[in-house]
């Protein structure tokens, strides 16, 4: 009986890689390829009244589903900007949101203008 029951695990353990070949093809890593710019892009920039507002600005943004990234020019100064758009009109369309967003939150002396993306940003 014990014979038996050896045999029987020795089968069943020598058919359990059975189906699965040794050289099993590792998956290939896959290509990372960048976006073609193929048109000029474009960005919304945020400002505020004050330079130390960036902060809260940029939070209220965040908080209200825009998002922002906050970088400093080559002269140092600091800008929100929200894009890249592939279009102008993708960005006068967002700009359209966010001031409406702003007039409802009731917030003065802020403007948005449509920019083009320079190469260094």
């Amino acid at each position: 009986m014990r014979k038996l029951v050896w045999v029987v695990a020795a089968l069943a353990l020598a058919g359990c890689g059975e189906g699965k070949s040794v050289d099993a093809q590792k998956p290939k890593p896959a290509v990372v390829t960048a976006p073609a710019a193929v048109g000029p892009q474009w960005d919304l920039e945020v400002r505020g009244e004050t330079p130390q507002a960036v902060s809260d600005l940029s939070g209220w943004l965040i908080e209200h589903a825009f998002v922002a990234s906050v970088i400093k020019d080559a002269s140092g100064k600091t800008r929100i900007l929200l894009g890249p758009f592939n279009s102008k009109a993708d960005a006068e369309a967002r700009q359209a949101d966010v001031n409406a967003a702003l007039v409802k939150a009731k917030k003065q002396n802020i403007e948005t203008l449509v920019i083009e993306r320079t190469a260094a940003q």
